[in-house]
């Protein structure tokens, strides 16, 4: 049976493929009931600690949100409004 996704490399795999097209497993060398991430070795009883590995990872700096300013796209809309009530209007 095709898997959705590769178990050797986590490439999508198309249903009804024969073979991962990101590496080329298939049912012989990765997608058996015995192929599992175990071998490589990643902890899978530890709880994962997402402040503990955002710290780590960020050196501790704040993440800063992306994007407009929210008064800016308030601004933008009253704008629009009062353009298309002039135009109504007018």
């Amino acid at each position: 049976m095709t898997p959705d996704t590769c178990p050797n490399c986590g490439a999508d795999v198309p249903a009804g493929a024969r073979a991962c097209p990101g590496c080329g497993a298939d049912e012989r060398t990765g997608w058996s009931d015995a192929a599992t991430a175990r071998r490589l070795g990643l902890p899978d009883d530890e709880p994962f600690d997402h402040e503990e590995f955002a710290a780590r990872e960020f050196g501790g700096r704040s993440l800063k949100r992306r994007g407009l300013p929210g008064w800016l796209l308030w601004t933008v809309a009253a704008l629009l409004l009062l353009g298309l009530l002039a135009w109504a209007l007018g």
